[in-house]
């Protein structure tokens, strides 16, 4: 794994001092800069108060690479940190949107358990009391238990980290604002990704716009 850590440094290294900026999504929000790496004694105690162990991968993503910044869409969350509109907010069990950690993340395959959506009706007061209940049983925090924000891909598109359960260590997709559900993320023929995998894969995607190098000719 270090060695992947240290490629991951070079290719965002190549890719934030690249002579024109690269034409990738979300790129001008984060430059390819990482922030500060967390100290390992914050992640220990955040683990043991939630009764929790961080995928490895993203473990050592933050305490060794830097605390969010550079990555997929508008980049990666900063530990314990979620967006809010147009800034970020610090999240906490079970405050709406998180669930509990150390509960087992329900889904194993993707889900759209979706009630039915409220018809437009002439009594506001009646429309909007069914609008309520809609939210309250489809954002039900229980369906995202075992899981962290880590990624907002715009238009309240987001990823999530695993922490608990048999899906522990994958990346999945929360499309519930289109009324799409909750799925694994996919690359390619893949049907789970790790965090570094998620990673690495946009990363080197950028590194494909790089321009090449120019090779010497020998004169003839």
């Amino acid at each position: 794994m270090a060695a992947i850590i240290e490629s991951i440094r070079e290719d965002l290294e190549r890719c934030r001092t690249a002579k024109r900026p690269l034409k990738v999504f979300g790129a001008e929000a984060h430059g390819f800069k990482l922030n500060p790496v967390v100290r390992k004694s914050v992640v220990v105690k955040f683990e043991a108060r939630h009764g929790i162990k961080l995928p490895e991968d993203y473990r050592r993503f933050i305490t060794e690479l830097g605390n969010g910044g550079a990555g997929p869409y508008y980049g990666v969350f900063k530990f314990r940190e979620m967006d809010d509109c147009h800034s970020f907010q610090r999240w906490k069990e079970n405050d709406g949107f998180v669930g509990t950690l150390s509960k087992p993340f329900p889904h194993t395959r993707a889900w759209n358990d979706v009630p039915p959506f409220p018809e437009e009706q002439d009594d506001e007061s009646l429309y909007d009391a069914e609008m309520e209940r809609f939210y309250e049983i489809y954002w039900n925090t229980e369906n995202v238990n075992g899981a962290i924000p880590i990624c907002h891909q715009g238009c309240a598109y987001r990823n999530w980290l695993i922490v608990t359960g048999p899906e522990a260590g994958h990346i999945w997709e929360d499309l519930r604002t289109d009324q799409e559900g909750l799925k694994p993320t996919q690359l390619k023929r893949k049907t789970r990704v790790t965090f570094f995998k998620w990673y690495n894969d946009w990363l080197q995607q950028a590194v494909a716009k790089l321009p090449r190098a120019k090779t010497d000719r020998t004169k003839r």
